[in-house]
């Protein structure tokens, strides 16, 4: 890591005090981004590395905003703008990093158009998988006094609880949200958005050991296991 990236760490590092999206999340991405760049052609892996550094750098700043209009991808790609011009790097490569970040969001309208942005999107969904996945949602759930788990009907819950009804929309009311319903509304739909076929196979395996994870928390909720 040159000088330059080493400032832009720095200036991620200050921001990135949330358990769930905190460094560690951003190093195992940034490991991630690499490992799927290695099956891929002509990426540049300069933007990937500083996209995957600076993607969730706006993302307590969405978390405290209790008039929940913050998108961290947006203000993400607004704050890293001037960090990257201040350690350097030249415009194009600040403009296409600032894409990748905008459009990294499961929920969101932008869509990757670079295979850096795609990179940057499949590494980000895989980390919210597997025992990671679980690990990271409960972390979240204990941040927003969420309940283990739900038995509300998934359909139901979906339209009296996310934005516009639908399960794109923004989370109305966070702690009414459980890391069962996440798993079911947002985490099982993520191979099909993903865009790279090793991605799509991490995310497949990781998923199992998610569904196996939820189905014995329920048997033991029951007291049946």
């Amino acid at each position: 890591m040159d000088e330059r990236m080493r400032q832009v760490q720095q200036a991620v590092e200050r921001e990135m005090v949330c358990s769930a999206h905190s460094m560690a999340h951003v190093w195992r991405v940034y490991r991630l981004c690499l490992q799927l760049a290695a099956e891929e052609t002509k990426v540049d892996v300069e933007v990937l590395e500083l996209a995957s550094l600076l993607h969730d750098i706006a993302r307590v700043r969405e978390d405290t905003d209790d008039t929940g209009m913050t998108d961290h991808a947006v203000l993400g790609a607004a704050m890293a703008e001037p960090i990257l011009r201040d350690a350097g790097y030249p415009e194009a490569t600040i403009h296409h990093v600032c894409s990748c970040i905008t459009t990294h969001r499961l929920r969101g309208d932008a869509i990757p158009a670079t295979i850096e942005a795609k990179l940057l999107f499949d590494a980000d969904k895989v980390d919210s998988l597997g025992a990671v996945g679980i690990a990271r949602a409960y972390m979240l759930a204990a941040g927003y006094g969420e309940e283990m788990y739900s038995d509300e009907n998934v359909a139901d819950y979906v339209a009296r609880n996310h934005v516009g009804g639908t399960a794109t929309g923004r989370i109305r009311v966070l702690g009414e949200h459980t890391p069962n319903l996440e798993f079911e509304i947002a985490f099982k739909s993520i191979p099909d958005r993903l865009f790279t076929r090793q991605a799509r196979a991490i995310a497949i395996d990781r998923l199992a050991v998610m569904q196996a994870y939820f189905d014995r928390l329920r048997a033991e909720l029951d007291g049946r296991a």
